[in-house]
């Protein structure tokens, strides 16, 4: 994961590396999730889908990985951002998306995210990481 130079950047950016990997790893629900982005402002939600989507593009998602995440995001797979990363190869263009379905393309993105970052940390991370975000402590599940 990265991480931008400048103070209240670097802050917001692992406010959200830390949200998105704790709904990957089970220690915070979607909904959760769904809660904190809703309650960011229009242009801090093009941010977070623009950041989500470097990090799926990280993971490098298959097709089966976007079929799942679409699955267990809750989203119809006729929406633009379910037919977007199902796309081979997906598309990653969600902060041009309406406002009005940027919910949905949160909700994608990190569900796809969390598919294919548990499958890279069940096979090629597995017993050797050493990228912090994928040890992350167990903790209280936050808003």
């Amino acid at each position: 994961m990265t991480e931008t130079s400048s103070g209240g950047g670097r802050t917001f950016r692992r406010e959200t590396e830390r949200v998105v990997n704790e709904i990957a790893q089970g220690l915070r629900t979607l909904d959760a999730g769904v809660g904190w982005f809703s309650g960011l402002a229009p242009t801090r939600q093009q941010e977070v889908l623009q950041e989500v989507a470097s990090y799926a593009m990280q993971t490098h998602i298959t097709a089966a990985d976007g079929r799942a995440g679409v699955a267990r995001s809750g989203v119809k797979p006729t929406a633009n951002p379910s037919v977007m990363i199902c796309m081979d190869p997906p598309r990653y263009g969600f902060a041009g998306l309406p406002a009005a379905e940027h919910v949905k393309a949160f909700r994608v993105l990190v569900s796809v995210f969390a598919v294919a970052d548990t499958r890279r940390r069940e096979t090629s991370c597995k017993g050797a990481c050493g990228h912090s975000w994928h040890n992350l402590p167990a903790a209280t599940e936050q808003p």
